[in-house]
């Protein structure tokens, strides 16, 4: 195992999952959805603390997990959850009740990303989550910081395709992407941006205040 492998399943193991997002992901699994680690949660929920976010959007609901994740760290933000899949947002329905979440702290949206983004209010969010569908990262991405505020926060998991953005041999639509989507927001002007190799790897783009 090499230093940075070992490093990697350091910090998984070293993370501690709150029983009813660990109860979550329980489901979400026998669901067959593919929710975000427990240390990529947990980066989530630290970002959601320090930007004391009160309105976030979440791309892919995951059956629950990383809403959970994201309301840990802020317990007085309200969650917008999108997802097409009826089944993965009554798992999450379900989840919330289980974590005693108020009904009024999350709204559930059946419905496909690319039409329903579009009809949501721009600057009126602390943290946007993109979760969905890798071959409509770039266009969920650019829709995201449309809907942050000056200073709020686009999250990107899984951004590291498993070791194939790091390949300059893979050349598929989704990691060319994801490849893309790395290099053209680190040298965006209009973002600061970090990448997490924790877990599935984790993109973090604040927004610069617009003139």
């Amino acid at each position: 195992m090499s230093g940075q492998d070992a490093n990697q399943r350091f910090a998984e193991e070293a993370t501690i999952e709150p029983e009813h997002i660990s109860r979550a992901r329980t489901h979400a699994l026998e669901l067959g959805a593919s929710p975000i680690s427990p240390a990529v949660g947990a980066q989530c929920a630290v970002l959601a603390a320090a930007s004391q976010a009160l309105n976030i959007v979440e791309i892919g609901t995951g059956a629950g997990v990383s809403g959970l994740w994201l309301l840990h760290g802020s317990p007085r933000a309200t969650l917008t959850t999108i997802d097409k899949e009826p089944e993965h947002l009554g798992a999450a329905r379900q989840a919330f009740a289980d974590a005693r979440i108020p009904a009024a702290r999350a709204r559930f949206i059946t419905g496909r990303a690319a039409e329903v983004l579009p009809r949501m209010n721009e600057a009126s969010y602390d943290i946007v989550l993109v979760d969905a569908d890798p071959e409509g990262v770039i266009e969920y991405v650019e829709h995201g910081l449309r809907l942050v505020r000056a200073g709020g926060t686009v999250l990107v998991p899984r951004v590291l395709a498993g070791g194939a953005v790091a390949d300059p041999v893979r050349r598929d639509a989704v990691t060319t992407a994801y490849r893309s989507l790395i290099q053209e927001t680190q040298s965006s002007p209009a973002v600061i941006g970090a990448l997490s190799i924790v877990g599935e790897g984790l993109l973090q783009l604040t927004t610069l205040p617009r003139d």
